[in-house]
């Protein structure tokens, strides 16, 4: 790649032809605002709020798609460019509902934070609103077109993250908005529900149900971890209150995952909190009795207090002792082929190469196979 010299608000840059000003001013830390913008996704300029002033330019050009060259003078703070920014918010605002109160992405809204920056004040332009019904049934994510700015970030992260285009716009100008499918749910279309466009969302159109009234952004502790779904290793970052999981979010900087997580890693963490979740072993009964043989079917009442197929709790060194001599019992009385060993993709693959050679090696036995090849 050949190199360009350019300015920026002065300041000297070196950057690499091919790239736009929006990244050469990120890759020099010169802040450029922006709302249809991100990062790890193709850029747009839907939003014009990136707005930069160029010598030699007649009119003001999206710094998120104009291309550099050598010997560019870029302007990013003049009066000029300030009050196009500006202007393009008044009217996002103008038909954007004013309920910042009760709204769950109050300080976590892209929009919120820039009028707040440029002084957008109420509803300027007064004329026709939109009136959606917020009522897609799907499960997992709330779907508010009356919060959506059509920046098209979500239809750009379902295509170029995830590959599944369930996203698009439907209509031109004031009637235009976004929709799944054929114009249809979410659930009806082919959404695979990996939360990709909840996570690019700059406003509250698309927030997860799960977390709705659970907390504020400033309310929340903020925890990475890896994923405890499969052996992939996705890093998530979840948001914690009071000691509870309320959210996950995709950590972009993820090594293995890069931004995506799949349904379960987005929204299936709720069984940490579940009241039924066992949080210590539990045996039936008649294996606490040495030497106890096992009950038949017919005698089976577990629901009884004290009935030997009764699930009763106990410690761990219990739980695998009881585990290691049912397991050499069988072994000696049938033989090793008469064991067979189901491994998970939830496992590491450590711990899955562990299984492996004690199945071979300590039972003697090569029938073991693996949750994600049947």
């Amino acid at each position: 790649m050949a190199i360009a010299n350019i300015t920026i608000d002065g300041q000297k840059i070196q950057t690499e032809t091919g790239q736009t000003i929006l990244q050469a001013a990120r890759e020099a830390g010169i802040y450029i605002p922006v709302l249809c913008d991100h990062p790890a996704l193709p850029p747009e300029g839907a939003c014009r709020v990136c707005l930069v002033e160029i010598e030699k330019q007649r009119a003001l050009q999206p710094s998120c798609t104009f291309p550099v060259s050598d010997g560019l003078v870029v302007h990013t703070k003049t009066e000029r460019v300030k009050k196009a920014r500006k202007f393009s918010l008044e009217l996002l605002i103008s038909d954007h509902p004013l309920d910042c109160m009760t709204c769950d992405s109050t300080g976590n809204c892209l929009l919120q934070d820039l009028a707040y920056e440029y002084g957008v004040e109420g509803d300027r332009y007064h004329g026709k609103k939109h009136n959606y019904e917020v009522d897609d049934p799907n499960p997992f994510i709330q779907v508010d077109r009356n919060k959506c700015i059509l920046c098209r970030r979500c239809v750009r992260a379902c295509r170029e993250v995830n590959g599944v285009e369930a996203i698009s716009v439907f209509h031109r100008g004031f009637d235009a908005y976004i929709g799944f499918g054929a114009d249809t749910y979410m659930a009806d279309s082919p959404c695979e529900f990996c939360g990709s466009c909840v996570a690019v969302c700059p406003t509250g159109a698309l927030t997860p149900k799960i977390s709705l009234g659970k907390g504020r952004t400033w309310q929340i502790e903020r925890i990475q971890t890896t994923c405890p779904y499969c052996g992939v290793g996705c890093q998530i970052e979840l948001e914690v209150k009071d000691n509870e999981i309320i959210k996950a979010n995709s950590v972009w900087e993820g090594p293995s995952n890069h931004g995506w997580t799949c349904v379960k890693g987005r929204f299936g963490w709720d069984y940490v909190h579940h009241e039924d979740r066992l949080t210590h072993p539990q045996v039936r009964r008649y294996l606490l009795g040495e030497g106890q043989s096992k009950p038949g079917a017919a005698d089976r009442h577990s629901e009884v207090a004290g009935d030997p197929w009764e699930w009763v709790t106990t410690d761990w060194d219990t739980a695998f002792d009881i585990a290691a001599r049912k397991f050499r019992q069988h072994r000696d009385e049938s033989g090793p082929r008469s064991i067979g060993v189901l491994t998970s993709a939830k496992c590491t693959n450590e711990e899955n190469y562990l299984m492996n050679k004690f199945t071979r090696q300590v039972i003697g036995t090569n029938s073991i196979d693996h949750c994600a090849r049947l």
